[in-house]
This record gives structure tokens, sequence and C-alpha cells, in this order.
């Protein structure tokens, strides 16, 4: 099981990856993949297998939260957007997410930490990146996305993140004055 949030904002009209998550036995372990080129799309990609949610609410320069959900033993996904559910699709069962996990925000991994394609890099702005190892409800979901006193991920947990840099990124303070001033945006 596992659930992945984060806020995102970005002028991109092409494909691009907010989340990845490879181990050594599959590069796409846990993947969201974000098109809005031919249609609003973001696709969950989860131990190789994907399904595509059509989202008709993912716009350009605009902040939008993201929330994807998985349920090994059933191995139905759901994605939420701005709060807002869609069904739950099958994408796979059966296995756990095992091994090794290498978490990159922004670019695809096509290999364990590496196989870098810059044509599916996100370039934008990133904040609030949380991943648990169970699915939250509703009522918890709605709690990150209105940015009230939720509960932190206990597998990725953006104040308590220890990180690595790579390429152009800038980090600085949220700029929105209303939230803790603790919060960075990459």
């Amino acid at each position: 099981m596992c659930c992945f949030s984060s806020r995102s904002f970005t002028d991109l009209d092409g494909g691009h990856t907010l989340f990845s998550l490879a181990t050594s036995s599959s590069s796409n372990d846990f993947l969201i993949y974000a098109q809005q080129q031919l249609a609003n799309r973001i696709e969950l990609l989860v131990r190789g297998n994907y399904v595509d949610f059509g989202v008709h609410e993912y716009k350009l320069n605009t902040w939008h939260s993201v929330c994807a959900t998985w349920e090994s033993e059933s191995g139905l996904g759901q994605l939420w957007l701005n709060g807002q559910s869609t069904s739950r699709k099958f994408i796979s069962s059966g296995s756990n997410i095992r091994g090794h996990a290498i978490i990159v925000l922004g670019q695809e991994q096509d290999s364990h930490g590496g196989g870098f394609d810059e044509n599916q890099s996100f370039i934008g702005m990133v904040t609030d990146a949380h991943m648990w190892d169970y699915i939250l409800s509703p009522c918890e979901i709605r709690r990150y996305v209105d940015e009230l006193n939720f509960i932190p991920g206990n597998v990725l947990n953006w104040r308590a993140m220890q990180f690595q840099i790579i390429g152009r990124v800038l980090l600085e303070n949220k700029q929105n004055n209303c939230l803790n001033p603790d919060y960075n945006v990459f």
C-alpha cells in the first residue's frame, strides 16, 4: 500500500514526471506522470503497469494538489486532484513494493537511480511532498489539500526530508504568508 501527495505548479504543456520511486527490481515501482499536450490526464504506474486518469482540471500556471493511492492486495489505484477523487482503477495486485527505494521528484528514472530523460522532466515548483505506507482516508486527503493539521508522511516527509539537489534547482521559502514559513519550495 502507498499514498503520495504533493503540490505543484508548472507552465509545461507537455508530459512531465511528478514523482518517481524505483527499486532494483523495477524502475517504475510507483510513478506519477502528467500529460497536458494531447489531453489532460495523469498516469499512475505501479510495478511497471499503468492506468490513465483523465482529469479536466489540470491546468497550466495553477497550483495543484495531487494525491495518488494504491492498495497492493486489491490492486486498485486512485487519483485525487485538488481534493476531487477519480474512480478507482485496477493497476497491479499481489506484491508490495520492496527493496532499496530511490525517490526522485520531477524526473522519471529509467533505471534504479538513473537513466534520466530530460524530455520527461518537470519544470516548475513543487512543495509539500509526502508519502505514506498506507492509504489515507478521504478526510485525511482533504486535510492535506486544505493544508490543515494533517499527519506528515511516514515514508517521505517534506518537513524532514534529506535530499540531494542535482541540476538547476532553486530552493526557496514558500511564498504564501498564510502558511508556515519553515516549508520549502523546489
